[in-house]
């Protein structure tokens, strides 16, 4: 036997199928921005630590040549290093004087200790470049998720002096 429907119980039923939809849109429409708006802030903090990581290697060049004709007189090459990896973080959209950058020494007794590029006893020795950068300055939403969290990246070098030209 055959059950007849009529036109009135279909758009009862209907009625019921779209207020169900209604509420499961409701419960997983915020799940699914969540999700969103936490990929894009990952990408963001990835973005940054590539460009942390960029800034760093080209200071590591740089500390790792003959820098004497390109450090400015009264500057030391610790300046000139700090001050390049702020400019370039600068160029690409960070805040770097909001960045804390350290060199230190990598190995021997002093490792951990301020590392002085000039001084010519640390020639061909590993230093370490530093750089952070706190996680509200690069996020793009106001929340407290990541609030205290920080971006860092880092790169070991030897000391030396690969002259430009012969």
């Amino acid at each position: 036997m055959m059950r007849i429907i009529s036109k009135t119980q279909q758009h009862h039923n209907h009625e019921k199928r779209r207020g169900a939809a209604l509420v499961e849109f409701a419960i997983v429409s915020p799940i699914f921005m969540f999700l969103i708006l936490g990929m894009v802030e990952m990408g963001n903090a990835l973005e940054a630590t590539t460009q942390l990581s960029a800034a760093l290697r080209e200071a590591g060049r740089l500390a790792s040549m003959d820098w004497a004709e390109l450090v400015p007189e009264g500057q030391s090459p610790n300046d000139k290093v700090i001050r390049d990896i702020r400019n370039f973080l600068k160029a690409g959209g960070y805040p770097g004087d909001d960045i804390t950058i350290t060199l230190t020494s990598a190995d021997g007794n002093d490792a951990g200790q301020t590392f002085d590029l000039a001084d010519p006893a640390n020639e061909r020795r590993l230093f370490k470049i530093e750089a952070t950068i706190p996680f509200e300055q690069i996020s793009t939403f106001p929340h407290g998720l990541m609030r205290g969290r920080n971006i860092t990246a880092r790169i070991v070098m030897r000391a030396g002096r690969i002259s430009l030209m012969n």
